[in-house]
């Protein structure tokens, strides 16, 4: 062989060398690598486009579908056809995984979500409309159907619909060398698993095994010796937000799903909860923000005013409100411009210690940090913070007041407004949330107008009607 040809054989492929990266040294999506895609998918290049996704997270290929004209994205499932992950169905805005199942039709659906556990196929199909849902489970075999079913029954956001129905159960009467050998035999074991239940002839739920206790056992240890009696477990039934809390708390990382019976049914694992604790982190800040929960980057135009005009109009009546307040002291603004001047500030100042202690308040309340028995104690600590901070902004801006005036009795006034609107907007920021979730009403969602309010009001009242009554004397 000569030298030329030997260098050709061990020269490496240009098109593969030119292929570019998935990310940019920033960890953004490289613009190069989207434009490679779509022209591969325009083209119809299989070939291409399963050396640019191959070996490709399901989060990665999520990542690639949002980043494609709505028009591409079913093509490119297409084009792939068995190499396309539906997972990554999961990893994408719901506008955007509705208009992609729209698009596939029945067939290609069903026969994507096979495969995938039980709460990515759960997760994936759940928001259909019934007509949708059952053409597609109609196409999928009866044997592999009825989980799926199972779990869609459940009611939304329960433990029903995050678990996997994939899961090891054993009888207390085996041995660990038994266990063992069941699993290294078995084929269709889950992906992952952490522990191995143990259950009685009904399927009931009597124990769990650690993997780590189960290696470190003598293999002719009997299960029942080396099981945990009360194993982590939640009902099927149970809300997911409860079940969040459950894990954090307890550091989990594992728990068994049971009926009312207190069968078997499944099991939830850590990568299922960090979605739930990171989608209601994502609806309690887009609520503070007065944004419906399910508002994506990806909605609509038209979908996304729905969502804002709600909550500006119930601002503006809130305004409203709080303008009438101004009103009834005109004859003061008419006469002193300094007080229409000054009066914003004492506002904003309110308004933003409202909405610090709202936001500390709320998350408290969703981490269950705030309650009953601490509730008082959180009170008056925030009354507390809001006197001080009263006091240090009183000073503080009552001398700008007077050096920007020139009026020696504006400091006082609006030194005694600041002070009222603090404590007035502590107050309010926590006490408001606290009384909502009294009455089971979301204070992530309630308590931003209200709050507001509180603070527009208190302050417009408290600035004015001290002016008018310190400048009539």
């Amino acid at each position: 062989m000569t030298d030329v040809e030997e260098h050709k054989l061990h020269a490496p492929d240009s098109s593969v060398m030119a292929l570019p990266s998935l990310h940019d040294e920033e960890g953004e999506l490289n613009y190069d690598f989207v434009t490679a895609i779509e022209q591969a998918v325009e083209n119809a290049d299989i070939q291409t486009l399963k050396r640019l996704t191959d070996d490709f997270h399901e989060s990665d290929f999520g990542e690639i579908l949002e980043a494609l004209d709505a028009e591409l994205r079913p093509r490119l499932i297409e084009l792939l056809g068995p190499d396309f992950d539906f997972t990554a169905l999961t990893e994408v805005d719901d506008s955007v995984r509705e208009g992609i199942l729209d698009d596939l039709g029945s067939e290609a659906v069903a026969e994507g979500v096979r495969d995938l556990d039980i709460d990515d196929a759960v997760y994936i199909l759940e928001d259909l409309d019934e007509t949708e849902k059952a053409d597609i489970l109609g196409r999928i075999p009866a044997h592999e159907r009825i989980a799926l079913q199972r779990a869609l029954e459940y009611p939304e956001d329960t433990a029903g619909r995050l678990m996997q129905g994939e899961f090891i159960a054993v009888p207390p009467f085996w041995s660990v060398g038994q266990t063992i050998d069941f699993m290294r035999e078995t084929a269709d074991l889950p992906d992952t698993f952490y522990e191995i239940f143990v259950t009685d002839p009904a399927a009931k739920l009597i124990g769990a095994v650690p993997l780590d206790r189960l290696l470190r056992s003598k293999r002719p240890t009997i299960i029942s010796d080396i099981m945990t009696s009360d194993p982590d477990m939640v009902e099927a039934t149970e809300q997911q937000e409860d079940i969040a809390h459950l894990f954090q708390r307890y550091n989990l990382v594992s728990a068994a799903v049971v009926d009312e019976s207190k069968r078997l049914v499944g099991v939830l694992t850590i990568d299922d909860i960090v979605d739930v604790i990171d989608e209601e982190a994502d609806a309690d800040i887009k609520a503070l923000g007065g944004v419906m929960a399910d508002e994506e980057i990806s909605d609509s135009v038209l979908s996304t005013l729905k969502s804002r005009f709600t909550w500006l109009f119930l601002n503006l009546c809130t305004s409203l409100v709080a303008a009438s307040v101004i009103g009834m002291f005109r004859h003061s603004l008419e006469q002193m411009v300094a007080l229409a001047v000054l009066m914003p500030m004492v506002a904003s100042m309110g308004g933003n210690a409202g909405t610090q202690t709202m936001t500390v308040a709320v998350r408290a309340l969703a981490t269950r940090d705030l309650g009953r028995n601490n509730a008082w104690r959180v009170i008056q600590r925030e009354l507390l913070v809001g006197l001080c901070n009263g006091l240090a902004f009183a000073t503080l801006m009552g001398s700008i007041a007077i050096v920007w005036f020139g009026i020696g009795s504006l400091g006082p006034v609006i030194g005694m407004a600041v002070i009222s609107t603090m404590i007035a907007a502590a107050f309010g920021g926590i006490v408001i949330p606290l009384t909502l979730e009294r009455f089971r009403v979301d204070p992530a969602v309630s308590s931003g107008p209200l709050v507001t309010t509180v603070t527009d009001i208190v302050g417009f009242f408290a600035f004015l009607g001290i002016a008018t009554a310190w400048f009539r004397l």
